[in-house]
């Protein structure tokens, strides 16, 4: 990017040219014209004299005739120069006006300031390429995690957005293509303190091409991407190590898991909840015969999943044989009643509508809901504009793609022990599940569960970590409370792991040991009380020993009043 103080000054060099021979002019003249003294001698002002004079004169301070008072002469010149250095300077005031109101060098303005305060970060930080739905929520999650974001987004007015929004850590925003690598460099791509890339652009290629460049110009990045084409997903697979979340297939996975494991489907659910969001009613779609309205990308993934779990469906398709629909699929909207009827609406315990028109999705599920009030109604909603209309339909299940996506991308983010313990857990029962949950609502209020890792190392738990090398310590003395250690903080020690091997729910008299990773389940204060354990000798000595130390006591008084 070009020096932003060269390119000023060159667009400025015609007034300033202007204004250095308007005062060289008007200092000479000063210089040439005699004067005379307080004794009527002929006397002639300095140079130094004359440039101070026309500065105040200039300037419009004018503080008088000196040293001596001024001869006609004299006089007649300042006249001259006065009305010269007037006009001389509307000149170049308004010249510089319009350099600083012009579209061309604002933006070259705030790119400088944008890319001045990327090099002074000092903390870690992602750069997020996509402001939409899915990036409003991810990096509001982000920022109540006390998580710094960089944002590009081509569209100007996302980015007034982000400026205007009341986030806890305000976000870097950058209007531009991400899919210029040069842009990327902008933002902070190659910065040391960058620990990842997440494409969230509304375009697969542009997805792709910022995959390709955080590969080729910081292979180290990891980098999260929003990809709802096969054939691309496939492709920024081929390299690296990227993640790629398609936010077709997550939600017929999670749908065909609601129907087969509520109870998982509920745990996954707030597993994968950001910050502060409301708990989620446990979902019972029926098992039988389920509708799906639309077969495009949405529609096939859900009818691979569906049908991949045994579950019987019936496509409606306005256009079949351009979608390659299956065999059977009823030609339709599935906005008329007399196709719903024939598609077997009054067997059918649930309906999807899935098209890529909010209005169609609306009267699809209207209509059926008309005919079988009691049928599960799962809706597609595509703009986020439409979300009043969809919340008042009160529909069962909708599928919004930027909460999908980013309720996936935040829980890979917050640790990667949440991956590691859905992936454990992929194998129980529903009545595990069931347990797990009623646990889980005792522990938390009416928001998602706060996930946290406790990691056992001199940096991040140094009170912990230096305890287990000199003595035994077992999950339950940090699950002990810091006021009265004989009760137990309501928290769930959901997965340990160590040395690569994970132990789900793990009992509390596990022995922990230096370079464990703990994911913990709580509230967000439980979670304070916890961490402060882990990092604070005195505490941890009470709650391991019983003895109160002066720094202790004082730890327990201060929690004993919040």
């Amino acid at each position: 990017m070009p020096d932003i103080f060269y390119v000023l000054l060159r667009r400025m060099r015609t007034p300033l040219v202007v204004l250095i021979l308007m005062y060289a002019v008007s200092v000479l003249g000063f210089t040439l014209i005699p004067g005379m003294d307080a004794e009527g001698k002929p006397w002639h002002m300095s140079f130094f004299h004359a440039l101070y004079l026309v500065s105040y004169t200039a300037t419009t301070i004018g503080f008088g005739e000196i040293p001596y008072a001024f001869t006609d002469g004299q006089r007649l010149w300042m006249m001259f120069v006065v009305h010269l250095t007037v006009i001389g300077w509307l000149y170049s005031i308004g010249s510089l006006l319009t350099v600083l109101q012009d579209p061309a060098f604002r933006k070259l303005r705030v790119e400088y300031v944008f890319q001045r305060s990327v090099k002074h970060l000092r903390t870690p930080f992602y750069l997020v390429c996509g402001y939409g739905d899915t990036g409003g929520i991810l990096i509001k999650a982000l920022a109540d995690e006390g998580i710094k974001a960089v944002v590009v987004d081509k569209d100007e007015n996302r980015i007034n957005e982000l400026e205007l929004s009341d986030y806890i850590r305000r976000p870097l925003g950058l209007l531009g293509d991400a899919a210029k690598p040069a842009v990327l460099e902008m933002a902070g791509i190659t910065n040391s303190y960058c620990i990842g890339v997440i494409a969230l652009t509304d375009s697969d290629q542009t997805n792709l091409m910022v995959a390709l460049t955080a590969h080729l110009l910081n292979p180290d990045l990891r980098v999260l991407a929003r990809v709802e084409s096969p054939e691309l997903e496939a492709n920024i697979r081929s390299f690296g190590t990227n993640e790629v979340i398609n936010p077709f297939e997550t939600f017929a996975g999670r749908l065909a898991m609601a129907i087969h494991s509520p109870g998982m489907y509920t745990l996954f659910t707030w597993m994968t909840g950001v910050p502060h969001e409301p708990l989620r009613e446990p979902l019972f779609p029926g098992k039988g015969l389920w509708i799906v309205a639309g077969y495009g990308r949405f529609g096939k993934a859900l009818h691979s999943r569906l049908q991949g779990a045994g579950i019987p469906v019936q496509v409606i398709e306005p256009d079949p044989q351009r979608a390659q629909a299956p065999q059977g699929t009823l030609t339709g909207l599935g906005t008329e009643a007399p196709t719903l009827l024939q598609a077997g609406l009054r067997k059918a315990v649930g309906i999807v509508a899935g098209t890529s028109n909010d209005a169609d999705n609306l009267s699809i599920l209207m209509t059926a809901k008309e005919l079988r009030p009691d049928i599960f109604r799962v809706a597609r909603q595509n703009q986020r504009d439409n979300g009043i209309i969809f919340d008042k339909a009160d529909f069962n299940l909708i599928m919004k793609r930027g909460d999908v996506i980013a309720h996936k991308i935040f829980a890979l983010l917050r640790t990667p022990l949440i991956s590691d313990f859905l992936d454990a857990i992929r194998g129980n029962d529903d009545d595990w599940a069931n347990l797990l949950v009623s646990r889980i609502l005792g522990v938390t209020t009416d928001e998602v569960p706060y996930l946290w890792e406790i990691k056992i190392n001199k940096a991040r738990t140094p009170a912990l970590y230096k305890s287990c090398l000199m003595q035994t310590v077992t999950l339950h003395h940090i699950l002990c409370d810091p006021r009265e250690r004989e009760h137990l903080l309501p928290a769930i020690p959901l997965l340990l792991k160590r040395k690569g091997k994970v132990t789900v729910l793990p009992e509390t008299d596990t022995h922990l040991e230096v370079s464990d990773r703990v994911l913990m389940c709580a509230s967000y204060p439980t979670s304070h009380d916890m961490q402060w354990a882990t990092q604070n000798e005195n505490v941890l000595h009470y709650l391991l020993t019983g003895q109160e130390t002066s720094g202790g006591d004082l730890w327990r008084r201060i929690l004993q009043n919040r």
